[in-house]
């Protein structure tokens, strides 16, 4: 376009300026010519348009959006219709309570009500993409802006409509799979209907007031206490099993000698002992008595 406008502005000041200047005159025809090969190159830049890949084009005519969708690539066109390309690519929106960590800079993050009455903050990130057929559509009753008229306000209303039905623990806890997957499936419904394709839904933090996690903290503490004790009591128990099954292994042991240690058999133990004792090399005495043996050091 810019050509064909330099290349009317050229006709214009040969036949104006460049016909009634003496000095100018000689360069008439060149002018007009200059100016005629400008208007030409400009026709033909603007009947091929070039489209880039994950992108389509819609062709617009005096405000009128054409249904036809140019795909990527080198595409000819009428070279008064202006082409708006839209990207067909998967795009992320996030919501972040994060300064600069979200679309918009600040704290973006959702703030929704619990059946129980409070207040959670929620922070998400919305997967999406652009049905490459619904593009003129889309464009016609909702501009290339799509993004903060719909993907914006609507995902925000979706997740404040279904936050309702669960309690704040539930919901930082329990149900957390299941919210995530209740409002993917009340946007995904809406997307499609304004030409988006919803892929992923991440909910990516959830926090709780901080009543709420106090009293959390201090539960999960409770039962780390109760654990230890029952795992201190259960130790105490098995110390005591095991000093009662010594004892009795010890019992049984004296019961069972006591029960076959007879005089004969004695008599027989101090005879192999006194025998071990003659084996020995040291000189020694050893004096029989009636029950023990007196062992004398020959030394």
């Amino acid at each position: 376009m810019a050509f064909i406008i330099i290349g009317i502005i050229i006709l214009v000041l040969a036949l104006t300026v460049f016909s009634k200047t003496e000095i100018l005159k000689q360069f008439t025809g060149a002018a007009r010519v200059a100016g005629v090969v400008f208007i030409g190159i400009g026709i033909l830049t603007s009947c091929f348009k070039q489209i880039d890949p994950g992108q389509v084009g819609v062709k617009v005519l005096f405000g009128k959006v054409e249904d036809e969708v140019l795909s990527s690539g080198l595409s000819f066109v009428n070279p008064i219709v202006d082409v708006v390309k839209l990207d067909i690519k998967t795009q992320n929106y996030t919501m972040s309570g994060v300064h600069d960590e979200g679309a918009k800079s600040g704290d973006d993050a959702i703030k929704v009500l619990t059946s129980d009455g409070l207040e959670v903050t929620i922070d998400l990130t919305v997967l999406y993409r652009l049905i490459p057929t619904e593009a003129p559509r889309l464009l016609r009753e909702t501009g290339n802006d799509y993004t903060d008229k719909i993907v914006r306000p609507l995902t925000r209303t979706k997740i404040r409509d279904n936050a309702v039905y669960y309690d704040a623990i539930s919901l930082y806890s329990t149900k957390r799979d299941e919210f995530q997957l209740r409002i993917f499936t009340s946007i995904e419904n809406d997307f499609k209907k304004r030409g988006l394709i919803l892929e992923q839904l991440l909910v990516r933090n959830i926090t709780l007031p901080q009543s709420v996690k106090a009293t959390i903290e201090s539960k999960i503490n409770a039962e780390q206490e109760a654990q230890k004790m029952q795992f201190v009591l259960q130790k105490e128990k098995q110390e005591a099993e095991r000093k009662r099954v010594e004892a009795q292994g010890i019992s049984d042991y004296q019961r069972i000698i006591a029960s076959g240690l007879t005089d004969k058999q004695l008599q027989y133990e101090t005879i192999k002992a006194n025998l071990e004792l003659a084996k020995s090399p040291n000189a020694k005495v050893i004096v029989m008595g009636k029950n023990t043996p007196l062992i004398i050091d020959g030394k």
